[in-house]
């Protein structure tokens, strides 16, 4: 059952309102009172039934996981802190500052299971047209492609190998099982063996080891097979037909398993001289040159070649900013594409322009391109994209996005602190929007006049 948001205009009886001891001008403060909470909570009233024990609020929800990927928070964390700073309360709709923890931790993981991928589209949608004539007065889109990396260990067949024979222990246990041998003090003996593998002296000692431990974990494998019953065989039978699998792979094996508990996770080379293989997803975003606005953003399973992503990455945008492009400016992965649709791609190297106009028109778009860059490097380091903690290929794309929605709303804070949304706010209080378009139409007269 859908719980009730508190209504924040309504007095309080023993007190002051939170409204009213909170300063006015204060980012968070605005920014609460400039986003359609309505809008959102109409989106996911649907998803909630009429019966049961009333759940917490939309609004303390969603308000939460924009928090969190705003302020760069971990679910325990935005749950502490909100105890703690009144302006975190407001935002999430309170009325009276409240001395309890809003939700369990664990209620946002729920919350992002309930309203999926789509509803995360629809709350990145609305803070796209929050920046309204920034928008909506664009004709270009930069165009780029990043590595969003998994929360996994480097991986290696060792690793695998005893991971696959600690996994096999503990199905053994919780179905009491007893295999003919555990080899806990063996795989012990062997990990010693593998520490200095690189030496020169210790190369030979260090790849007996490894084919030591696969050969274990093929055997561990086939003992809990024959062991298991039916019902317990179809229970574990994905976890084992990945064990196998892991187990067959090689070196030039095709779609390999790099992490035992998230199989989905892709091997991408980047080109990066620090770091020559990163081990997640490709995340696509399209962005407003000069303004920085991100108007689309897309997640790719596997690792598909960049120009293969353009026609999907501008979907996207077209259906997240309800915008269609005239430019889509790219680097030179993306060559090959010329027009998409409506979209006419520009990419350095690949246009002939016939006079030096246009030419210089083109070199200075395609400059342009190289803005999306830090913004990249600013939702990974601000908006919690650095490494992704969501489970599954869902929790890839529900960070993605999220991880926009966060760096469009820090975008408007900044608009907030230059103090222009402010003013504007207070003017709507007084007049109404018509009555403003008059008096500064009727401001700019006198000002040509005289």
């Amino acid at each position: 059952m859908k719980g009730k948001t508190p209504i924040q205009e309504q007095g309080h009886l023993f007190g002051l309102q939170l409204s009213e001891m909170l300063n006015p001008k204060h980012e968070l403060y605005i920014l609460a009172d400039c986003i359609s909470w309505k809008s959102i909570e109409n989106e996911f009233s649907s998803l909630y039934s009429n019966t049961g024990q009333p759940a917490k609020t939309i609004r303390l929800m969603s308000g939460l996981l924009l928090l969190k990927q705003m302020f760069n928070l971990s679910d325990e964390v935005v749950v502490g802190q909100w105890i703690q700073n009144p302006y975190y309360q407001y935002f999430c709709g309170e009325s009276s500052f409240r001395w309890k923890m809003p939700c369990d931790p664990s209620d946002l993981v729920h919350f992002r299971k309930r309203i999926g991928e789509q509803g995360a589209e629809k709350i990145f949608s609305l803070s796209v047209k929050m920046h309204g004539l920034d928008v909506e007065k664009a004709k270009d889109a930069l165009i780029d492609t990043t590595a969003q990396e998994k929360n996994i260990t480097f991986p290696t067949d060792s690793k695998h190998h005893r991971k696959i024979i600690d996994k096999c222990n503990q199905i053994a246990k919780q179905e009491g099982i007893e295999l003919r041998q555990t080899y806990t003090r063996t795989v012990k003996k062997l990990l010693i063996k593998l520490r200095f593998s690189r030496h020169p002296k210790k190369q030979k000692q260090a790849k007996s080891a490894m084919r030591h431990l696969k050969i274990i974990a093929g055997r561990q494998i086939r003992d809990l097979k024959r062991n298991l019953s039916e019902e317990a065989f179809l229970r574990y039978q994905q976890r084992i037909e990945i064990y196998e699998k892991v187990l067959l792979q090689t070196r030039t094996s095709k779609n390999k398993i790099y992490s035992l508990h998230e199989p989905e996770v892709s091997c991408i080379a980047k080109g990066k001289s620090h770091k020559e293989y990163e081990f997640g997803s490709k995340v696509a975003f399209a962005l407003i040159p000069r303004k920085n606005i991100i108007v689309g953003v897309v997640n790719f399973k596997g690792n598909p070649n960049d120009s293969t992503t353009l026609q999907e990455t501008l979907q996207a945008a077209q259906r997240q900013s309800n915008k269609v492009f005239e430019n889509a400016i790219a680097d030179r992965g993306y060559r090959g594409n010329k027009l998409i649709g409506d979209t006419k791609i520009i990419i350095p190297g690949q246009q002939k322009p016939k006079s030096e106009y246009q030419k210089q028109k083109i070199k200075k778009k395609c400059r342009s391109r190289a803005a999306i860059e830090p913004v990249i490097g600013h939702l990974k380091s601000d908006c919690r994209m650095v490494r992704n903690y969501l489970k599954g290929s869902f929790g890839d794309s529900f960070n993605a996005i999220m991880a926009a929605t966060a760096w469009n709303l820090r975008k408007y804070i900044q608009k907030i602190k230059a103090g222009f949304i402010f003013h504007l706010k207070f003017l709507q209080n007084i007049f109404s929007f018509k009555q403003i378009i008059l008096f500064f139409l009727n401001s700019f007269s006198l000002k040509f006049s005289s």
